[in-house]
C-alpha cells in the first residue's frame, strides 16, 4: 500500500510487520507522545539515530519535521525490512537520512539475528518468544563503534527499538563512550522484563531523567 503520512511517502506491506500496520490503519496512535516531545526538541542541524529503524516510521518523521539540515542514520539488521526501509528513504528525495544494514550489539564481528515468522519488527539478537523462531547471521558493531565511523561530534536524540537487547547495547556504550557522544534525549522500547541489568538506574547514574513512559517506551533527557 502506497500512501503519505507524517509528511512522508511510504510503501507498506503490513501482513505480518506490526509497526507497518500501525502506521497503516492508526498512525495518529503510533507513539503520539514520542513523536510530540521529539519534534519539541527538533532544531537546526538535528542529530538522530534510530536503532532498530524498520521500514522508517521515525527516521521519516524526524526528517519531515528538521529539514535538510538535519543527519539521521537509521539501522536496521533484517534484510527483507532493510530493503523496505531503503525504498521508503528513496521515495522522499533530499531526506537526510543514511541507512545502515547492520546489527548493533555489544561486540563487533557477527552475531545471531533471530526472526519471529508472525512479526518482522520483533526481530532481535536475543532469542524471541515464538518458538518458530528462524536465525540468521547478520553483521553487528556496537553503537559507540558505528557513532565514531560516522563522525558525529554529539547526538541529539536516540531511539532504540530491538526487543530487549537494549541493554547490551545501551550499557557499554554509556560507561565507555565520551559524555558528549551521550545523547540529549533517548527513547528507549521498555524491555524491563528481557533486560539482564537494571538500565532505568544507569540512565540515572549518567545524569538522565525518566520524562515519559508510554504503553511501549521509555524516554529519558539529560541536560545539555
Amino acid at each position: 500500500v502506497d500512501i503519505e503520512t507524517y509528511g512522508a511517502r511510504m510503501r507498506l506491506l503490513p501482513y505480518n510487520n506490526v509497526c507497518e500496520k500501525r502506521v497503516l490503519f492508526t498512525p495518529q496512535f503510533f507513539d503520539p507522545l514520542e513523536r510530540e516531545i521529539l519534534q519539541a526538541r527538533i532544531r537546526e542541524g538535528f542529530v538522530f539515530v534510530d536503532i532498530g529503524a524498520n521500514i522508517g516510521a521515525y527516521s521519516l518523521f524526524v526528517a519531515m519535521q528538521a529539514g535538510t539540515s538535519a543527519r539521521i542514520l537509521a539501522v536496521e539488521p533484517q534484510p527483507d525490512i532493510f530493503d523496505r526501509l531503503v525504498f521508503n528513504i528513496r521515495q522522499n528525495p533530499g531526506a537526510p537520512i543514511k541507512a545502515v544494514d547492520c546489527a548493533i550489539a555489544d561486540k563487533l564481528g557477527e552475531v545471531t539475528l533471530f526472526l519471529d515468522p508472525r512479526n518482522s519488527g520483533e526481530s532481535s539478537v536475543k532469542i524471541v518468544g515464538s518458538g518458530q523462531a528462524g536465525a540468521i547471521k547478520v553483521s553487528a558493531t556496537t553503537l559507540q563503534a558505528l557513532i565514531e565511523a560516522e563522525g558525529y561530534g554529539h547526538i541529539d536524540a536516540l531511539k532504540l527499538d530491538v526487543e530487549g537487547a537494549e541493554d547490551i547495547i545501551l550499557e557499554p556504550f554509556l560507561r565507555s563512550a565520551p559524555q558528549e557522544l551521550h545523547p540529549r534525549l533517548i527513547i528507549v522500547e521498555d524491555g524491563s522484563g528481557r533486560w539482564q541489568i537494571d538500565l532505568p538506574r544507569l540512565l540515572e547514574e549518567c545524569g538522565y531523567r525518566e520524562i515519559a513512559r508510554t504503553r511501549l517506551n521509555l524516554v529519558y533527557e539529560r541536560e545539555a
